[in-house]
């Protein structure tokens, strides 16, 4: 056996299959699909996607989500095989950074990041879509399409995030936030500055001419790009707008993030707020009166929306 270099058991399984005529399969479980009935379930999934250029990881989510069980690695090899998987784009060799370490936070609502993008169209040429996004959850908390990219514009998305998530626009309401930005002259203007101040948000700038410091909306921006804005064509910047409103809703519901057990933002943020507010209600076992129940529930609502 030593010197044709294999077991004993081997030679032994070679010689029953030639014996019973049986040809050599593979061992373990047999799975439920054939690799052609896989594929046309992933094709299935494919085309009913309301997203482009999903990868083998989010279409293995979707199958599971149909009830369909199978691995990633075969998912992958499939996709492969059939020429479906999506473009990707080489990763840049990076030499060590001064900001290296997490920006993602424990909880909503304690640190977005925002910057702006451009697309062209057709009457007034170039556009600006401004947007903020929560790092925690990845949701988009307020996004604007605008043909003036100035430091007015650019404070549009933090104005509807803070009303979503704090029910109101007062001075210190959003005391604890902070907002990653890059060096533009939009945001380190005096004027943008000072309306952070105002409401009690400080200004966590990236360092300059490092993206990777405000990833998460960089990151955001190519979902936009490849969903919304590269592949479709669009008349002036109001048809911008309506245009990223209503995707905006699409993804914050929809949008299959990863790091989150590829759960979407809108569904993570639910259940982080939801175990928010349960863990500071405190166990009653008697009748509460009125007066304390209303007070308990106005004080888990303001922990919650911080």
């Amino acid at each position: 056996m030593r010197l044709l270099g294999r077991s004993r058991s081997s030679v032994y399984w070679s010689r029953a299959l030639a014996r019973d005529g049986l040809e050599p399969q593979k061992r373990g479980p047999k799975t439920a699909y054939t690799d052609a009935e896989l594929l046309s379930h992933i094709r299935e999934v494919l085309d009913a996607s309301a997203f482009h250029g999903e990868g083998h990881r989010k279409v293995w989510a979707r199958l599971r989500l149909k009830g369909i069980r199978t691995s990633k690695q075969r998912t992958l090899r499939l996709m492969r095989e059939a020429n479906l998987l999506a473009p990707c784009q080489p990763r840049r060799v990076l030499g060590p950074r001064v900001h290296d370490g997490p920006i993602i936070p424990a909880m909503p609502n304690m640190m977005w990041g925002t910057e702006g993008t451009g697309v062209w169209t057709e009457r007034d040429e170039l556009v600006t879509v401004f947007a903020a996004i929560d790092h925690m959850t990845g949701e988009c908390v307020g996004i604007h399409a605008t043909k003036n990219a100035n430091r007015f514009e650019a404070l549009e998305p933090i104005r509807q995030g803070v009303r979503a998530a704090y029910g109101s626009y007062a001075a210190h309401i959003a005391s604890g936030l902070l907002v990653r930005h890059d060096n533009g002259s939009q945001y380190v203007s005096r004027h943008f500055q000072s309306e952070l101040a105002f409401l009690g948000i400080e200004s966590s700038p990236s360092f300059v001419r490092s993206p990777e410091g405000n990833g998460c909306i960089e990151r955001f921006f190519r979902t936009l790009k490849e969903q919304l804005l590269w592949v479709h064509n669009f008349v002036d910047a109001e048809d911008v707008r309506r245009a990223v409103t209503e995707w905006i809703r699409l993804y914050n519901e929809h949008w299959l993030v990863e790091r989150h057990g590829h759960r979407p933002p809108a569904v993570v943020r639910r259940e982080l707020i939801a175990q928010k507010v349960s863990a500071c209600i405190p166990s009653t076992h008697g009748p509460q009166k009125s007066g304390a129940v209303h007070a308990l529930s106005l004080d888990t609502f303001a922990i919650a929306r911080r």
